[in-house]
C-alpha cells in the first residue's frame, strides 16, 4: 500500500474504504494478501454478475490466448466480434422482439452515454436533454451534465449545459405524477424548457439511492416522448445484464426504447466493454464520427458471447434470481425492523437492494462495520444514506445468507454500540 499511497492520485475512493491489499478473487469473493476471505456484495459497482473469475469464462480466455487470438483491433472484422454479434441477435435481441444497430463505443459506460446523447442531437438537430433527479450517467462532460450528483457535478470545472432535471418517479411524493408535471412543461411555451433531443433514465438508480420507477410510470413517459417526438434512452450499465431479474431492466415494462446503454457486466468477466444500441433509423453516423481506441476487444467480445451462451440460453439463471431476491428482501426488511427503525425503507428489484437509514453516518458506520467483519459493500443516494447490495448473480442461496448474517451481525453491533438510535428517532420525528 506504501507505494499507492505515495504515488496514485488523491482521486482514488474504493482504496479507502477498504484499506487491504486485495491478491486474489473467486466467486463471490475477494482475499486480501493475508488469505482472509470477504463476501463481495460490491461486485465491482456491478461489474461483476457472475462473480469473481468464472471458470466457464477464464477457460475460454485461456484457450483464445493460447491460440495467439487477437486482442485488440480498433474496429476491424475479427471472428470474436462477429460470434458475440451473432450470440446476441439470436439470444437477447430476437426473443424480445427488439430490433436495434449495435454500436461499440470506447469501453468506459460513459462513453457509450456520450454516442447515445450525440447521436440523439445529431439526428433530432436539437440540443436539450431530459435527465431526472438522483440519476447518474457518467463523469465525462455529456455524460456529468446529465447527473444530478452535485460531487460528481464538482468535478467538471466548467459549466455544464443542455440538460434539464426532471422529477423521477417518487421524487415529489408517491402521491404526485411527474409525468404529469413533465407533460406541462412540455406543452407550455412559456415553461423557459426547450423541446429536448431526448430524455435519459435508469429504471431503477443504482447510485441515486435505489429509487424504483413503476412500470406504469415507465410506459408513461415513453408515452409521452413518442407524442412529442422526443427520444427515449435508457441507461442499464448498472443495473442491465439480470440484475433486475431479466436481461434488460425495462423487459417487464413493455418499453422499447430508442437506445440503450450497457456496459458493466456486459463482458461478465470484468473486462471493459461498453455498446449502444440503437434504433437503425437513428443510425446517422458518418464513419468514424464517434470512435475510440479501444472499442474492439476481443477478449471481452469472447467472454460477452460465452456469458450469453451459457446463462440466457435457459431460464435457471433468471429463476435463481427471482428466489433469491426475495431472500434478500425478506432478509433486510428484518434485520431493518428488528435493529434499526420500522420507519426505515428497504427498496430494490432482483438482485440489486438497500436499505434506506436515513443517516449518511449511519450507513457510514453499517459499511465500516461489515468490511471489519468480512463484507464489502458500498453506499448511495444523495447523502451516501443508504446501503447498498448487489451480490453476484450466481451466488449460491447459503453464500447469500452467510453474507447476510455478516450484515445482521454488523448493524446489530452497529446500533448497540452507539447514539444512532437515538438519533434516527430524532430524524423520523423531524420528518
Amino acid at each position: 500500500m506504501k507505494q499507492i499511497n505515495a504515488i496514485e492520485s488523491q482521486v482514488r475512493s474504493y482504496c479507502r474504504a477498504y484499506p487491504v491489499m486485495f491478491d486474489k478473487a473467486k466467486g463471490p469473493f475477494l482475499i486480501d494478501k493475508d488469505g482472509k476471505k470477504y463476501y463481495d456484495f460490491l461486485c465491482g459497482a456491478g461489474s461483476l454478475n457472475y462473480g469473481h473469475n468464472n471458470p466457464i469464462l477464464k477457460k475460454e480466455i485461456i484457450d483464445y490466448l493460447n491460440e495467439d487470438g487477437i486482442t485488440h483491433s480498433l474496429d476491424l472484422a475479427t471472428k470474436s466480434k462477429e460470434e458475440f454479434l451473432d450470440s446476441f441477435s439470436k439470444i437477447i435481441l430476437a426473443p424480445r422482439n427488439l430490433n436495434y444497430k449495435v454500436q461499440f463505443t470506447g469501453p468506459t459506460g460513459t462513453n457509450a452515454v456520450e454516442a447515445a446523447l450525440k447521436i440523439a442531437r445529431k439526428v433530432t438537430g436539437r440540443t436539450n436533454i431530459i435527465s431526472f433527479t438522483n440519476g447518474f450517467h457518467g463523469v465525462t462532460l455529456g455524460s456529468v451534465a446529465a447527473t444530478g450528483n452535485s460531487h460528481h457535478r464538482g468535478g467538471a470545472g466548467t459549466s455544464l449545459n443542455d440538460v434539464t432535471f426532471m422529477p423521477y418517479d417518487g421524487y415529489m411524493g408517491k402521491k404526485t405524477n411527474t409525468i404529469d408535471y413533465l407533460r406541462r412543461v412540455l406543452e407550455d411555451n412559456s415553461s423557459g424548457v426547450d423541446l429536448p433531443a431526448a430524455v435519459i433514465l435508469e429504471t431503477v438508480q443504482g447510485e441515486g439511492g435505489i429509487n424504483i420507477a413503476s412500470d406504469k410510470w415507465l410506459k408513461s413517459l415513453q408515452d409521452l416522448c413518442h407524442e412529442f417526438g422526443i427520444l427515449i434512452i435508457i441507461d442499464d450499465i448498472q443495473v442491465g445484464c439480470g440484475r433486475t431479474g431479466t436481461f434488460f431492466s425495462f423487459e417487464n415494462a413493455g418499453l422499447e426504447p430508442d437506445m440503450v446503454v450497457l456496459s458493466k457486466s456486459l463482458s461478465g468477466f470484468g473486462l471493459p466493454f461498453s455498446l449502444l444500441l440503437l434504433k437503425p433509423n437513428l443510425d446517422k453516423w458518418k464513419p468514424g464520427e464517434h470512435n475510440g481506441t479501444f472499442r474492439g476487444n476481443n477478449m471481452a467480445f469472447l467472454t460477452a458471447k460465452t456469458a450469453i451462451d451459457y446463462f440466457w440460453t435457459t431460464q435457471e439463471l433468471e429463476a435463481g434470481i427471482a428466489l433469491k431476491s426475495n431472500i434478500l428482501k425478506d432478509r433486510l426488511e428484518n434485520i431493518a425492523k428488528e435493529y434499526i427503525s420500522s420507519e426505515v425503507e428497504v427498496r430494490g428489484k432482483g438482485m440489486v437492494y438497500g436499505i434506506d437509514c436515513i443517516l449518511e453516518d449511519l450507513a457510514g458506520a453499517i459499511k465500516q462495520k461489515c468490511f471489519e467483519n468480512g463484507l464489502i459493500l458500498e453506499t448511495c443516494g444523495s447523502d451516501d444514506q443508504v446501503v447498498k447490495l448487489l451480490p453476484a448473480l450466481t451466488i449460491t442461496e447459503n453464500e447469500l445468507q452467510e453474507g447476510l448474517d455478516l450484515l445482521e451481525k454488523s448493524v446489530k453491533q452497529v446500533m448497540n454500540q452507539s447514539d444512532f438510535q437515538k438519533k434516527l428517532e430524532n430524524e423520523i420525528v423531524e420528518k
